[in-house]
């Protein structure tokens, strides 16, 4: 048995624990969240079993602490998980006052304990199966599948992917992000960095969120993603940066483990709108797959666009029916862009690993000089 005589901290007078539902402490590497709810105090650890979130950080329901990164709950008092999930537990300690002073027992009055989780397949390792070029589209318009339209933009990305299969025998899929039903992007990262996982968190707590099949197809399936948008009010579809923003646990990787998901894949693109400003779109694009890690062919997009003071979306749409030269400018960009994909899988580089310097979150050795 642990000999605890000596073993309670003074954490000081308790009216600076009482105006407050949490309140974070160290002693020496322990942190511990001290609650206070109806008078009565609780220590537990203040880290997270699920990804390290700060519990302290949270809020109370009932008596169970709700983590601010994930929504894990583990109770104030025990330290144990929330009815069903009691076998994940977190280390609880024992509270008493003295003479106006609130102590906390450093020795644990419980054991941490991780109850196994199967991981999420897409957490495996990333390991390209054998077989031929591997193609998928994916389209960002955005309209409703019960009253579908036509779309400029997806029509040719259907050309393309249709190209590269009956030409190319490429083997191929075709997304279109109007059918799936997945949550936006809900901010984790801006809590903390290392609150982004991957898998994305969302992913792996709501079994119903349908992004799974975009995530898979990027990172584990495909050797060439073609992406198609719509422009709108001079951006990308609005259903293209829900997703952007939800594959921010991608590129987030490589900022907090310099691990990069994508190896030897290639991106290329299709641009159509009524409006103007294709080389903003496609810029916007390059920049964002280009960080995830992702190659582009030469000429890596093709666009189509009738300008500022054409406000005849039927004229635009009948431009794209009836354009052969269109149709084969996006088979010649799928060809672009497989005939990359092979010359990548052959070499089969290395890069998993990057230099850091003048790259995202990376401070230069100069800045960290007091």
């Amino acid at each position: 048995m642990t000999d605890t005589t000596n073993s309670w901290f003074n954490a000081g007078p308790v009216e600076a624990f009482t105006g407050q539902s949490f309140t974070e402490i160290s002693i020496g590497k322990t942190k511990l969240a001290i609650s206070h709810r109806d008078g009565v105090f609780g220590a537990i650890s203040n880290v997270c079993n699920h990804a390290g979130g700060p519990l302290g950080q949270g809020r109370l329901d009932g008596d169970y602490v709700v983590c601010p990164w994930h929504n894990w709950k583990f109770h104030r008092m025990h330290g144990k998980g929330e009815p069903g999930f009691e076998d994940d537990a977190v280390p609880s300690h024992e509270v008493k006052i003295e003479n106006g002073r609130l102590w906390v027992n450093t020795v644990p009055a419980s054991a941490r304990c991780k109850k196994p989780h199967a991981p999420h397949p897409l957490a495996r390792p990333v390991k390209r199966e054998p077989g031929g070029i591997r193609v998928v589209g994916i389209s960002t318009t955005a309209q409703d599948p019960a009253n579908p339209r036509y779309s400029t933009s997806e029509a040719l990305l259907e050309v393309a992917v249709q190209h590269v299969q009956e030409q190319l025998k490429c083997e191929t899929r075709l997304l279109k992000l109007s059918e799936l039903k997945f949550r936006a992007c809900e901010g984790y990262y801006s809590k903390s960095a290392h609150a982004c996982t991957w898998p994305c968190s969302i992913t792996q707590m709501d079994e119903a969120d349908q992004l799974t099949p975009v995530y898979e197809a990027l990172v584990h399936w495909a050797d060439v993603v073609l992406l198609a948008t719509p422009i709108r009010w001079g951006q990308a579809s609005s259903l293209y940066f829900k997703m952007a923003e939800r594959l921010n646990c991608v590129q987030n990787q490589i900022t907090i483990q310099d691990r990069v998901l994508i190896q030897n894949k290639v991106a290329g693109f299709i641009i159509t709108g009524g409006q103007d400003n294709i080389q903003g779109v496609a810029g916007q694009l390059l920049s964002f797959f280009t960080e995830l890690g992702f190659h582009v062919p030469q000429f890596p997009f093709i666009a189509h666009s009738r300008g500022w003071t054409a406000e005849d979306m039927e004229h635009n749409i009948a431009a794209v029916q009836h354009s052969a030269e269109l149709r084969q400018g996006a088979c010649a960009l799928a060809e672009r862009a497989v005939s990359l994909a092979g010359s990548l899988l052959k070499t089969n580089a290395p890069g998993d690993k990057t230099e850091r310097g003048g790259r995202k979150a990376h401070r230069l050795e100069i800045e960290k000089i007091p």
